[in-house]
C-alpha cells in the first residue's frame, strides 16, 4: 500500500506512511460519525415501542448520557488524530518535497534547464507544490477515507436489510460513474488552464525583465494589451474548467439524492407489507441523511484529484529526469583543451558546430573570433561540459570529459560569461562565490586585480555594500568586473572568458587584459571576443564561421592570409573610424 501511494503521488517513504495514516484516521473518523446515528435509532426505538406494541430494552437517561459522552469523546479523538496525521504530515512532506526538488535540480544536467522555461520551473516549484500541499491536506485522505468508511457502512447496512440497503445505495455507482466518465474532459480543460497560466507567468516575467526596453520604445500600451489578453485567456480557461467540473459534479450529487426518495418509497412498501420493522425504516432514513454527505464529499474530492494529478505528473517529470552522473576521480596530464571533430546542435536538425577541431594549450591564450552565430559561446560552454555532444570528443589534459562528473570537472574552471550573474548580497560575498573559504584579504586582492577596488571604495559600505538583485545598483561594467574578480579568486587551471571585457571602457579593458596576462602562466585560457584589439596578443586565434574552424594562427599570420579574419579586422577598423555626419 505504501509503495503504491509513493509511486502514484511521487511521495517520499515518510510521506507515503503519513498519507496512509491520514487515510486510516479519516476512515475511523467517518465511521465514528455513525455512532450518534445508531444511538439516535436506539432512542427512537425505545420511544416508539409503546406506540408500536413492541418490546425495547429499558435504558435510563443517565446511561444514554454516558454513552453520548463516550461517543463524543471517540468522535473527538478520531477527528483530532485525523487532523494531526493529515495536516502535519502533509506540511512536513511539502517541506521535504521542496527541498527534494531543489536537491534534484542541483544534480540535473544543464540540458534540462535549456529545455525548460524559467517560468515553467518556477510554476512547478511554487504553484504545483502549493496545490500538492492543499490536495494532500484537504482532498486525498478525505477521499479515500470517505470511500473506505462508506463501503464498510454499506456492507453493514446490506447485511442488516439488503432490500433497504439496495434502495439506499443504488444511486452511488451511477453518480460516481458520471464523474469518472468525465475525467478525460476535465483533464483536457485542466491542461488547457495550466498552459494559459504558464503563458501568463512567462508574459509577466518577460514584462518585469524588459520593462526598461518597453518604456524606452514607448510600447507600454501595446505590451500591456497583449498581457491583458493572456490574463483574459487564463481567466476564461479557469472558468471553463471549473464550470465544467462543477456542472458534472452537481449532476452526480443531485442524482445521489434520489436515493432518499427510493428509501422512502421502498421503506413504506416494506413496512406496509410487514416485511420490515418501523425501526429499520427509521434507521435507514437516518442513515440516508448521514451517508450521502461523505459520498458527495468523495465525489468532489475525486474531481479535484483529476486536476491534482496533472501537478503530480509535472513534479514526477522533474523527479524522474535522469541525473547527471560521471566519474568523480579526475586524472589529467596537464590542462590542454582539445576539440576533436566536435559536432553539436541545440535542436535536432539544426547544427551549431559541424566539425570543430583545435587545441587550446596550457600556458597560452587561445582566442575564439568570428561572425555572430558562428558557435563561439557554444564552444566555451561545451569545453565546460554544459551540454552533451552530438559527435566527436573534448579532452582535458588528454582525458575525455564526457564520462566525468560535471561538478568535479568544474573545480578546474574559472568562467566569466557575457551574462553576468550576481546575488543580492554584499560585494565581498559575491566575489567570494569563486572560493568560499577565501579570506577577506584574498577577496580584496582579486578585486584589485580586476580593477574593482576603485569603484568599491566609493560605495557607502565599501566591500560590505549590498548590490541588489543581479547587481541592480551597479553599472554593467562594474558588474562584469566583479564577475572577473570572482573568476580570478577561484584561480583555477582553466579560464574561460566569453566577452569578459565587452562592458568595459578602453582604459579598464587594458587594465583587465594586463591582469589576465599575469594569470596566464601555467594555465589554459580560452577567450571569446568581438573586438579584435582584445585578441591581438593571443598565442593562437581560432576563427569560427558557420560551425567550422575557418582559420587559425597568430594575429600576424592571419592578417597575411588575407582571409576572414583580415576582413573582420578591416570591418572593425572602418567601424571605429565612423563619424556622425551632420
Amino acid at each position: 500500500m505504501i509503495k503504491a501511494l509513493k509511486n502514484k503521488y511521487a511521495l517520499s517513504d515518510q510521506g507515503a506512511k503519513d498519507l496512509l495514516k491520514g487515510i486510516i484516521y479519516s476512515v475511523l473518523a467517518n465511521i465514528s460519525l455513525m455512532f450518534p446515528v445508531i444511538l439516535l435509532a436506539i432512542v427512537l426505538n425505545q420511544l416508539l415501542a409503546p406506540v408500536l406494541g413492541t418490546n425495547a430494552p429499558e435504558i435510563s437517561a443517565i446511561v444514554y448520557t454516558v454513552i453520548g459522552i463516550v461517543i463524543l469523546a471517540v468522535v473527538f479523538i478520531f477527528h483530532y488524530c485525523q487532523y494531526t496525521a493529515t495536516y502535519l504530515g502533509t506540511y512536513d512532506e511539502s517541506a521535504r518535497r521542496r527541498i527534494g526538488l531543489a536537491e534534484k535540480l542541483r544534480t540535473l544536467p544543464l540540458t534540462f534547464f535549456h529545455q525548460r522555461d524559467l517560468a515553467d520551473l518556477t510554476s512547478t516549484i511554487m504553484g504545483d507544490c502549493a496545490n500538492f500541499e492543499h490536495a494532500f491536506s484537504h482532498t486525498v485522505p478525505q477521499f479515500f477515507g470517505a470511500v473506505i468508511s462508506t463501503g464498510i457502512v454499506c456492507i453493514g447496512l446490506l447485511i442488516f436489510n439488503w432490500q433497504m440497503g439496495l434502495a439506499l445505495l443504488w444511486v452511488a455507482p451511477i453518480s460516481f460513474a458520471i464523474v469518472i466518465l468525465s475525467r478525460k474532459c476535465q483533464e483536457k480543460l485542466c491542461k488547457k488552464h495550466m498552459n494559459t497560466r504558464l503563458e501568463l507567468a512567462e508574459g509577466i516575467q518577460e514584462c518585469l525583465e524588459t520593462v526598461q526596453d518597453i518604456k524606452a520604445c514607448n510600447q507600454e500600451e501595446d505590451y500591456l494589451r497583449k498581457l491583458d489578453a493572456k490574463m483574459d485567456a487564463a481567466e476564461k480557461a479557469q472558468i471553463s474548467s471549473e464550470m465544467t467540473t462543477a456542472s458534472l459534479l452537481t449532476t452526480g450529487q443531485m442524482f445521489l439524492r434520489l436515493g432518499l426518495a427510493t428509501v422512502i418509497v421502498v421503506g413504506n412498501s416494506l413496512v406496509v407489507n410487514g416485511d420490515t420493522s418501523l425501526f429499520t425504516y427509521i434507521l435507514f432514513l437516518i442513515a440516508a441523511s448521514r451517508l450521502y454527505d461523505p459520498l458527495s464529499g468523495a465525489m468532489a474530492n475525486m474531481a479535484e484529484l483529476f486536476s491534482v494529478q496533472l501537478q503530480v505528473n509535472r513534479l514526477k517529470e522533474i523527479e524522474n529526469y535522469p541525473e547527471e552522473t560521471g566519474e568523480k576521480e579526475i586524472r589529467t596530464n596537464g590542462y590542454d583543451i582539445t576539440f576533436d571533430h566536435v559536432r553539436f546542435s541545440y535542436e535536432k536538425g539544426k547544427p551549431v558546430l559541424r566539425d570543430v577541431s583545435f587545441t587550446a594549450k596550457q600556458g597560452q591564450v587561445t582566442a575564439l573570433v568570428g561572425p555572430s552565430g558562428g558557435g563561439k559561446s557554444t564552444v566555451a560552454k561545451l569545453a565546460a561540459k554544459f551540454y552533451p555532444l552530438d559527435g566527436g570528443r573534448i579532452l582535458l589534459g588528454g582525458t575525455d570529459i564526457a564520462p566525468l562528473n560535471s561538478t568535479m570537472l568544474m573545480k578546474n574552471y574559472s568562467i566569466v560569461f557575457q551574462d553576468v550573474v550576481l546575488f543580492n548580497n554584499t560585494i565581498m560575498e559575491n566575489i567570494r562565490v569563486g572560493k568560499k573559504d577565501a579570506t577577506d584579504e584574498e577577496v580584496i586582492a582579486a578585486a584589485k586585480a580586476a580593477q574593482c577596488d576603485e569603484f568599491i571604495s566609493k560605495l557607502p559600505d565599501g566591500y560590505q555594500t549590498v548590490i541588489g538583485e543581479n547587481g541592480s545598483t551597479l553599472s554593467g561594467g562594474e558588474c562584469q568586473r566583479l564577475s572577473i574578480a570572482r573568476a580570478l579568486l577561484k584561480d583555477a587551471p582553466v579560464i574561460l572568458l566569453d566577452e569578459a571585457t565587452a562592458s568595459l571602457d578602453v582604459d579598464n579593458e587594458t587594465e583587465i587584459q594586463n591582469a589576465i596576462s599575469k594569470l596566464v602562466k601555467g594555465k589554459t585560457v580560452l577567450i571569446i571576443a568581438h573586438r579584435m584589439r582584445t585578441v591581438e596578443a593571443a598565442d593562437n586565434i581560432i576563427v569560427l564561421s558557420d560551425g567550422v574552424v575557418a582559420e587559425n594562427g597568430t594575429h600576424e599570420e592571419l592578417m597575411k592570409e588575407n582571409g576572414l579574419y583580415h576582413r573582420l579586422v578591416d570591418l572593425q577598423t572602418a567601424s571605429a573610424n565612423w563619424k556622425l555626419s551632420v
